[in-house]
């Protein structure tokens, strides 16, 4: 995949720089794979607006995508890479030998003709799914499953790669992008490759509506708004937030620069061996 930029005749043209979409096969899905979301503008059943700044854009259906790989040591074909708009990544059809069809994450490299099949025995190449146990270590991963049988939950957006930097006592040590390693069992599935479409991080919209067109709303600063409004707001003319030397926060009082969320005692604790950045030791 590639990045095209335009001649900055307008405005939107200066700034903006779009995927080209080189290497995408099929325009339309398949029927049969996919299923209709309901567009809920951010509210919940009883009509509250439970998540902001989402409402509009573009009608999309979903594409059903087996993370979970669930036909084992059957082969299928790469019949074409398709564009979903749900999702940062890649789409690859596969298309089994007796005809059954169905959609994972394209990898880098994979292309329409290749081969692919998942299974505990199989060649680690990319786009096949093997059990943590049977990947050599050093391999790049994507799609990994925290719990054996579920679906790949983790390293599934565009450009994403993990690492499985080594195994002991039934667990594979698996190195995150975000520098965190975490322990995870070793039966649990991945496939094999760099999660596709990894120059999406260089996309640049150009304008704002082409932000709505994806279901995007305006979001307005706390600063501009009022005291009644938010935490930060008021002043007279432009001020660090109400006035005085006020820290960011959310509109209603949690602090939004270096406040932990996460849990202290939280249950998947002991599978993390190494957290994001963490001070390296001298």
């Amino acid at each position: 995949m590639g990045i095209k930029t335009f001649r900055p005749l307008t405005p939107a043209a200066r700034f903006k720089a779009l995927p080209d979409f080189a290497e995408i096969t099929k325009t339309k899905p398949e029927k049969k794979l996919t299923e209709a979301i309901k567009r809920t503008g951010g509210r919940n059943n009883q009509g509250r607006i439970t998540m902001r700044h989402v409402g509009g854009g573009h009608k999309r259906r979903y594409r059903i995508i087996d993370f979970k790989r669930s036909r084992r040591d059957a082969i299928a074909e790469v019949i074409a890479i398709e564009y979903d708009p749900n999702r940062t990544a890649r789409i690859a059809l596969l298309k089994y030998e007796d005809g059954e069809k169905a959609y994972i994450l394209a990898p880098v490299s994979l292309e329409v003709g290749n081969k692919v099949v998942a299974g505990e025995k199989v060649d680690p190449n990319v786009g096949n799914a093997l059990p943590l146990k049977s990947i050599p270590l050093g391999t790049s991963i994507h799609n990994v499953e925290f719990i054996p049988g579920r679906g790949g939950q983790i390293v599934r957006s565009a450009g994403s790669v993990a690492i499985l930097a080594n195994r002991e006592g039934g667990y594979a040590l698996v190195k995150l992008a975000s520098g965190e390693i975490r322990r995870i069992n070793e039966n649990c599935y991945a496939t094999i490759g760099q999660v596709g479409n990894s120059d999406h991080m260089n996309v640049s919209s150009g304008k704002a509506g082409r932000s709505r067109w994806l279901g995007i709303r305006p979001h307005v600063r706390g600063m501009v708004m009022n005291p009644v409004d938010h935490p930060m707001g008021g002043g007279q003319g432009k001020s660090k937030g109400g006035g005085g030397r006020h820290h960011p926060m959310s509109p209603w009082g949690q602090l939004a620069k270096g406040f932990k969320t996460r849990r202290k005692h939280k249950p998947s604790d002991t599978f993390i061996v190494q957290r994001r950045k963490s001070k390296a030791k001298n």
